[in-house]
């Protein structure tokens, strides 16, 4: 399984081409399609479907125009459609714009496969964030859960520190050299969160 990152877009967020075994996917193009349609016809990919980690807006900027130029389903946990159809009025109050993106979409949930990759239902950040793993490659695309060096916000509307302290544990039940790619800065794996990442630390009782 192949993954291209960019980063896109004001709030520096990474949008990921995965070519999976089943077809590529889009997760979480945040800004930028022509960056990312461009990125696939370099890959040699066509994208097949557009999976979103949650619905804050710097993750989904790019979904309307994506959907428009290549008729791709968009996949999205249910608890997260009210965010979903904010996601324009919350991108207003940073002074930024996004197009709506469409309404219909595709429901994930906890343990289903999509396009090779494992759904895990991770809340905290968002009510309905999740992150897609594949197991056989042990990599995992973790949305704005974890991230090097630090962790997801839990002071926005919807967000819950206790929820996400427990996905957090969760993810870390993964193998120590599971790679993973976040939502914003720099690729890295459990094992050095585990180690370095100050607030892992006391996870235990945290959680």
């Amino acid at each position: 399984m192949r993954a291209f990152r960019l980063t896109v877009g004001p709030l520096g967020e990474n949008a990921y081409l995965v070519e999976t075994p089943m077809g590529a996917v889009f997760i979480d193009p945040g800004d930028e399609a022509p960056r990312l349609l461009a990125l696939a016809q370099e890959a040699g990919l066509t994208p097949k479907a557009i999976l979103l980690t949650h619905a804050h807006f710097d993750h989904l900027g790019a979904v309307a125009p994506l959907v428009e130029a290549l008729g791709l389903p968009v996949f999205l946990h249910p608890l997260d459609l009210p965010l979903y159809r904010r996601a324009p009025e919350m991108a207003a109050l940073f002074g930024l714009a996004i197009p709506p993106p469409p309404p219909k979409v595709e429901p994930l949930e906890e343990g289903m496969e999509v396009f090779g990759l494992q759904v895990w239902h991770l809340p905290g950040h968002s009510p309905g964030h999740v992150a897609f793993l594949d197991r056989e490659g042990e990599e995992v695309f973790s949305g704005d859960l974890l991230f090097r060096g630090s962790i997801g916000r839990y002071d926005l509307p919807g967000a819950d520190p206790k929820a996400l302290f427990r996905s957090l544990k969760r993810l870390l039940s993964l193998p120590p050299e599971t790679q993973v790619h976040p939502g914003h800065g720099p690729s890295t794996t459990l094992a050095l969160e585990a180690r370095t990442n100050p607030f892992l630390q006391g996870l235990e009782w945290e959680a």
